[in-house]
């Protein structure tokens, strides 16, 4: 009940498929709260900061991802941004990877939980699967995000990394990088979290 009611209040009032989003937000958060007593999935606990840290960060980018076939979730950890964006856009695959078999195991159960018919868990690093679009909101260094999925930015796959206010001196380091694999990087979104939670910059990585 805490859970809806803070998701209710936080997110946009155009979300798509919004009350299927409140309901499986919650749920998903009120499995972590469980899981969490036995190993720690996050640090974040409360019901207003886990709304907003974890489903509206995850689903505040939607619309990039709304003409995916196919959207790889890299190191989805708990579940996010994968769980959220496949309540929000049923219509796309999600394909949700995390090698830490728990984690794995733990996410597969939320889907099976909410019935997410449009999303799978694969217990495999993420380098090794591909998709018309990869995501990752706790990944690597630009730089090294780069290195590890440069097989799929060479087939022509898309990266939307999630990243906070020094995306810039990110995408910076990571110029060598870009140009030996003949990518563009590019800042594509950037929003700020309500009760001064943070900025995130979402950075666009695509063949040139």
């Amino acid at each position: 009940m805490f859970f809806e009611r803070e998701l209710d209040a936080v997110l946009p009032a155009d979300l798509p498929n919004r009350e299927a989003v409140v309901a499986g937000g919650a749920a998903h958060l009120e499995l972590i709260e469980e899981a969490n007593r036995h190993f720690n999935l996050t640090r974040i606990t409360s019901p207003r900061e886990a709304a907003i840290k974890h489903v509206l960060d995850s689903v505040s980018p939607w619309r990039l991802f709304a003409d995916a076939g196919h959207v790889l979730d890299a190191g989805t950890g708990a579940g996010f941004p994968g769980i959220p964006l496949a309540l929000v856009l049923p219509q796309v695959r999600f394909t949700l990877a995390d090698s830490t078999q728990k984690k794995a195991r733990f996410v597969d159960s939320v889907v099976v939980s909410l019935d997410l018919r449009n999303a799978v868990v694969v217990p495999r690093r993420a380098e090794e699967l591909t998709a018309d679009v990869i995501t990752a909101r706790a990944m690597a260094p630009l730089s090294k995000a780069l290195d590890l999925f440069a097989p799929a930015l060479r087939r022509g796959a898309k990266l939307f990394l999630y990243k906070g206010p020094d995306a810039g001196r990110e995408i910076g380091e990571a110029v060598g990088s870009a140009r030996k694999l003949r990518v563009e990087m590019e800042i594509t979104m950037t929003y700020d979290l309500p009760d001064a939670a943070g900025t995130r910059t979402i950075v666009k990585v695509h063949r040139a």
